[in-house]
């Protein structure tokens, strides 16, 4: 009876420290960085279409006054 018991307490003991390993492996990230560095790209795509938008009016615009004068 004695054997059987030290035999289980010995798997518990090698499965927790198992256990504690596979936890340590386990790399986590922060959703909030994740989500400020998806809101960063956001904002720079936006900058980017108003930059762009911009320099193609600005164009018409030199052209049409161009062609009127």
């Amino acid at each position: 009876m004695k054997s059987s018991r030290s035999g289980t307490i010995r798997s518990l003991k090698t499965s927790s420290k198992k256990s504690k390993l596979d936890l340590s492996k386990i790399k986590s990230t922060d959703i909030n960085i994740l989500l400020n560095k998806v809101r960063l790209d956001q904002r720079n795509d936006v900058r980017k279409k108003i930059i762009y938008f911009s320099l193609i009016v600005s164009v018409f615009i030199v052209t049409g006054i161009i062609t009127f004068i």
